[in-house]
């Protein structure tokens, strides 16, 4: 900025404490507007757009380094409507954003009594904002001027600027928003140390398992290799090496299966590209600049998933591999469009910013329809032609060979059920921050560890499915692909569990649209992690 350059102060969103997600525009309570009229529009993001930001001019006259002591910019005339709508907001504690120079600024709107009988406005924002050089670095609000609400009178509503140097860097003025507390508790290096002695103990049983039993395996089957055909006959033969000519055999549903593994190496890849980034750059300085981010990751990588699903898809020998594809590349995008879709409904009943344009949507079905289609083909056909023969080493039988009875918990359904229990205690810790950063108002940045409990989920996932695969490959049931798969992806049903919890104790939402936008999103999240796991162990 220049001396006496003019300083923009948007109006962002209003909306209850409790409720992040359910934003209003601040000009849909009655607030009057500033005597400053002329500013150019300011344009959104795709990122801003689907988060529901509303940025609108507040009118006040603000100019760099040039003090305003305290001036009435406009004045409320209070009718009944309009106190009821400001009772309305204070009761369920509404507080307001601000941004100046794309630093957040937040504000009560007002506050009641002990009673809760006489409710009052604050009318005075008192703003000071630091500058070093020519830059803002700081913005501080303090809310003053408490007048009482009473129908039939007039609220002026007035505002200073206080100018004040400052040595805080330009790079480092969204460090005071941080909060190392929370996030650099010694709680969460513990979960990340415990984990990672999880990570070690689970290592250590799968080498240990496979180590002992497999050369105890390979000593049984040497032996009865001297034996002569009449022994054999004789002796008791059982454990896996009996379905090995079924068990390269296709996965039951090859189509949608490819699809979900396909799918699953497009999500991790987008996970490790979008954290790698978030390390290097402060994403969170930068108003739906995380979203943006996903989006175009996800958007670039369609690729990989049909690379992975089209080679997997044709080694299965599948011959409806358009079908393939096309599922593929909508399976994700349509469970979260079908989502936001769901959720928008409620949006829009409830006037709420969060409501997405018909404009915006347009752009996200031109993503889906004009770039992830385009990349999928052109993996899918990388995939088939490059990886898609099958190269399994030995013959697959003819006739499938009948499954033996075998004690309950080696059944598919209780292996998968107990397959997400290891998997989802490394990252629960890890959830809690996410959740909380996500939705209550912190802002997450210590992205080193969620690269680290990343690492632990793979790792743990890897070893679990190896021991559930093992076992059931031991019991002779060569139907290990789903089993494997589900085994993995069961981590997704205990973070859904978790988030009920995590809902109902740790947050006080309220109202249909926000629960509805909570358990959607989880929903979706949970399914997307997933998906993620299901493909670790392919």
């Amino acid at each position: 900025y220049t001396d006496t350059e003019e300083v923009v102060l948007w109006m962002n969103t209003v909306g209850p404490y409790h409720n992040r997600q359910e934003t209003y525009k601040y000009f849909s309570l009655p607030f009057c507007v500033g005597t400053k009229r002329a500013i150019s529009h300011y344009h959104e993001t795709l990122g801003e757009a689907l988060q529901g930001v509303e940025l609108e001019f507040s009118g006040l006259d603000i100019k760099f380094k040039d003090e305003v002591l305290q001036t009435t910019y406009c004045e409320i005339e209070l009718d009944k409507g309009k106190r009821e709508a400001f009772v309305y907001a204070i009761k369920n504690h509404y507080w307001y954003q601000m941004y100046i120079d794309d630093l957040p600024i937040w504000g009560i709107v007002g506050e009641a009594d002990e009673n809760g009988e006489d409710h009052y406005l604050w009318t005075y924002k008192k703003l000071e904002i630091g500058y070093n050089g020519n830059r803002i670095v700081d913005v501080n609000l303090t809310s003053e001027g408490k007048v009482k609400l009473v129908p039939n009178t007039r609220i002026a509503m007035s505002y200073s600027v206080k100018w004040k140097k400052s040595d805080v860097k330009f790079e480092d003025r969204f460090d005071k928003y941080l909060d190392p507390s929370f996030f650099q508790h010694r709680i969460h290096w513990f979960s990340i140390f415990n984990s990672f002695m999880m990570v070690i103990f689970l290592v250590g049983l799968v080498s240990m398992i496979l180590m002992r039993t497999l050369r105890k395996d390979y000593a049984r089957y040497s032996k009865e290799e001297e034996m002569d055909d009449m022994d054999r006959d004789l002796g008791d033969e059982y454990g896996w090496k009996q379905v090995h000519g079924d068990v390269f055999r296709p996965s039951g549903h090859p189509l949608m299966f490819s699809s979900l593994i396909g799918s699953g190496c497009q999500i991790f890849s987008v996970s490790l590209i979008v954290i790698i980034v978030a390390m290097i750059e402060d994403l969170y300085t930068e108003r739906g600049s995380m979203l943006s981010t996903a989006i175009f990751v996800y958007a670039a990588t369609s690729p990989v998933n049909g690379y992975f699903g089209g080679s997997l898809y044709a080694k299965q020998g599948g011959r409806r591999w358009i079908k393939q594809m096309f599922i593929g590349a909508f399976l994700i995008p349509a469970m979260v469009c079908g989502t936001a879709f769901f959720i928008n409904f409620i949006a829009m009943y409830y006037h709420a910013s969060r409501a997405i344009p018909f404009g915006t949507m347009v752009a996200v079905c031109c993503i889906c329809f004009f770039v992830i289609l385009p990349l999928n083909l052109v993996g899918t056909i990388l995939g088939r032609n490059l990886s898609g023969q099958p190269n399994f080493p030995c013959r697959v039988n003819a006739v499938p060979r009948p499954i033996p009875e075998k004690k309950w918990f080696m059944e598919p359904a209780v292996i998968v059920c107990l397959g997400g229990i290891l998997p989802f205690g490394s990252i629960f810790i890890e959830m809690y921050f996410i959740f909380t950063s996500f939705w209550a108002y912190k802002i997450y940045y210590v992205y080193g560890f969620m690269m680290l409990v990343l690492v632990i989920l793979c790792i743990v996932t890897v070893c679990v499915t190896i021991v559930c695969t093992y076992f059931l490959l031991n019991a002779e049931d060569y139907r290990w692909q789903w089993t494997s798969f589900l085994s993995a992806a069961s981590t997704a049903v205990y973070v859904y569990m978790y988030s009920f919890y995590y809902y109902f104790f740790k947050t006080k939402m309220y109202g249909l649209f926000q629960t509805s936008f909570y358990f959607g999103y989880m929903a979706v999240f949970s399914t997307t992690l997933g998906i993620m796991c299901g493909k670790l162990n392919h």
